[in-house]
């Protein structure tokens, strides 16, 4: 399908998944609540506090529901460093975008992606691949994760190879994508991301990558292609990584919602159950992250827990990074340079970190520690 830039118009229409409506509706309202946090905690375009999405949160935080009690926790923040900064004498890449893009796969959506090029890009040579949901928070050049910065700081450093970035907003249903979304939601976000099968994964092989290679030659060696996101965009980013092996080598996984919003919390036992595919997995989280001991699937902590565990298990090449963070993309930001020093540790034709890139992740403090005196529950 044809991606059009967004002055040009709108896109067309996109199915969902056969449930019945009422589990639907309560699951969906389920995942948005998982990311209220995450968008509260993003700035405004001037740079300010996302009021509205604070209050919004707070007024859903202990909420029941037949998901349980989620506990009233506040955990700690995290600031990104200078590896997340525009930094002087460091080349920038462009960030063209936002394109609008329909789906033949996703039928009745419309969704906005960006391209990261970075200036050592050469059309000659095939070019690695970054691959990661919820593009607009990813990009947010007053966010937590600004990842055209990352990968222009690691790239001028030679810790990364020349990389591509491919940024990609959730699917809104309907013919327009609304110009007053700012950091939310796009409405089909849960379907597409926390849905345990391959429609997804589809979509960005058989749809979003080939559209990408009609400007830009990228690589098919999936050692050099990661696909990530946070929360609903990390379970997201798994899927496609566990359908499709043989295109993307690679995932990094931030606070990722491997929970029952949509039958994810099933991810340790699919670990378990089958052989070990050729990925090598970043995993983050925060002893804070959606705490729900009145019900283990929907525990935030204690499922990225259960995966870290079946992915040592089952021999993968994987990693498990505690913070003392809440539901926020904050701490994940804060790691991403690492993480990405860590994915690419041996591959050939790279410069050697100045830190062991875990040893780094796991020695960054709180910028702001988490409130004394919250009982955390006692993990299984």
């Amino acid at each position: 399908m044809r991606a059009l830039p967004i002055l040009l118009g709108t896109a067309a229409t996109c199915g969902i998944l056969l449930m019945h409506s009422a589990t639907l509706a309560e699951e969906a309202a389920d995942g948005q609540q998982s990311e209220r946090l995450q968008v509260a905690q993003q700035p405004n375009r001037e740079g300010q506090p996302n009021r509205q999405g604070q209050r919004r949160n707070r007024q859903g935080n202990d909420r029941e529901s037949r998901w349980g009690a989620r506990l009233r926790l506040q955990g700690a923040r995290y600031t990104p460093g200078p590896d997340s900064q525009v930094q002087e004498g460091v080349p920038q890449g462009k960030l063209e975008g936002p394109f609008l893009f329909r789906s033949d796969i996703l039928e009745n959506t419309v969704r906005q992606y960006w391209v990261y090029v970075p200036q050592q890009y050469d059309p000659n040579e095939p070019a690695a691949l970054l691959v990661f949901q919820d593009g607009h928070r990813a990009t947010n050049p007053r966010g937590v994760i600004r990842a055209q910065h990352v990968l222009d700081n690691l790239i001028h450093k030679g810790e990364i190879p020349v990389t591509i970035g491919v940024f990609i907003t959730p699917g809104q249903r309907g013919e327009e994508f609304p110009e007053d979304i700012g950091w939310g939601n796009p409405n089909n976000r849960s379907v597409e991301y926390d849905s345990v099968n391959d429609t997804y994964a589809k979509f960005i092989v058989e749809e979003m990558i080939p559209e990408v290679e009609k400007k830009y030659k990228l690589t098919d060696d999936p050692k050099a292609r990661v696909i990530g996101g946070s929360s609903s965009g990390a379970i997201c980013a798994m899927t496609v990584a566990w359908y499709y092996p043989e295109e993307f080598g690679n995932v990094v996984s931030f606070i990722g919602s491997y929970t029952d919003i949509r039958g994810g919390h099933v991810w340790p036992d699919m670990i378990l159950e089958n052989d070990a595919k050729p990925i090598r997995v970043f995993l983050q989280d925060g002893v804070y992250d959606n705490r729900s001991p009145s019900r283990p699937e929907m525990d935030w902590y204690l499922q990225n827990k259960k995966m870290a565990a079946a992915l040592e298990e089952k021999g993968y090449d994987s990693v498990f990074i505690v913070g003392e963070g809440g539901h926020s993309d904050d701490h994940g930001g804060t790691i991403f340079p690492h993480a990405l020093r860590w994915i690419y540790r041996d591959y050939s034709g790279l410069n050697t970190p100045a830190e062991d890139p875990i040893a780094a992740a796991r020695a960054i403090e709180p910028s702001t520690p988490a409130p004394p005196g919250q009982d955390l529950p006692q993990d299984e």
